[in-house]
């Protein structure tokens, strides 16, 4: 699937001299690539928790992904995790809206219970992980305000600060995209002090039905010292998922013949 973040160290991609573009549209090319390649997707997931002490914990899920809106407009996603036996079918569930608040429901199977993930939790951890929930589906690009920092031979670096800073944790981030496929290969995080605190990479990119894919992204908490990496096998695009997969009657009952194939 298409979120996952990013890193290279292309030339994965041949450059070639590109025109003068507004920032705004380069931050538009850069989330269609990040999060809008297909209709819809589907892909397993590997999630590898290492701590500072080098100690792992490891989540495995699938995820299923659809557009419900022509353009690169709202969207539906579905988690589902397999193991391990602590975690297995939990169900991560996003209604995301351009235009306001995303829904977020996280079902506990354990305790039977249905919970709504309010707007501001969204940036805490994603299931232990260094990824946060808004992490999985994207923050609304429209949330911040973009500034063209610099242009090099294979990248544009966008600075990002948020509009309302007192709903995040973070003062800014840097976005280093590739002028060619636009994924965002680095985004750097920094906090009020203005230090960098948290780094998202992209670490493999394979070309899948035609889509540049990110089989490989990665999160690094630089004060904690931890890293997530999450490794993307069987990813597919427009494979036609319903849209009453992604309601809550799923969310007990998993829609076992698309987590499966």
């Amino acid at each position: 699937m298409r979120k996952f973040l990013l890193s290279l160290s292309l030339p994965l991609f041949v450059t070639f001299p590109a025109l003068a573009m507004d920032v705004s549209e380069i931050v538009a090319k850069a989330n269609h690539a990040a999060y809008y390649q297909g209709e819809d997707g589907r892909a397993r997931v590997k999630m590898v928790i290492t701590d500072k002490q080098g100690r792992k914990r490891t989540r495995d899920f699938t995820i299923l992904r659809k557009d419900t809106k022509s353009g690169d407009s709202d969207q539906k996603f579905y988690v589902y995790f397999n193991r391990p036996a602590d975690v297995s079918k939990t169900v991560f569930m996003v209604w995301k809206h351009v235009k306001a608040d995303d829904d977020r429901w996280l079902y506990l199977p354990a305790l039977d219970l249905v919970k709504r993930i309010a707007a501001t939790d969204e940036r805490t951890s994603f299931v232990g992980s260094d990824f946060f929930y808004e992490d999985v589906s994207g923050r609304n690009t429209t949330e911040d305000t973009h500034t063209l920092l610099e242009t090099s031979d294979n990248y544009y670096v966008v600075k990002s600060t948020p509009k309302k800073a007192d709903l995040v944790e973070f003062s800014f981030y840097k976005s280093y995209i590739h002028k060619t496929s636009f994924i965002p290969v680095k985004i750097e995080f920094f906090d009020k002090r203005g230090e960098k605190y948290r780094e998202a990479a992209a670490e493999k990119v394979e070309t899948i039905q035609e889509n540049q894919t990110v089989t490989q992204g990665s999160m690094t908490d630089l004060r904690s010292g931890s890293k997530t990496v999450l490794t993307y096998s069987g990813v597919q695009y427009d494979i036609g998922l319903p849209d009453d997969i992604f309601t809550e009657r799923y969310l007990r009952t998993p829609p076992t013949d698309y987590l499966k194939k």
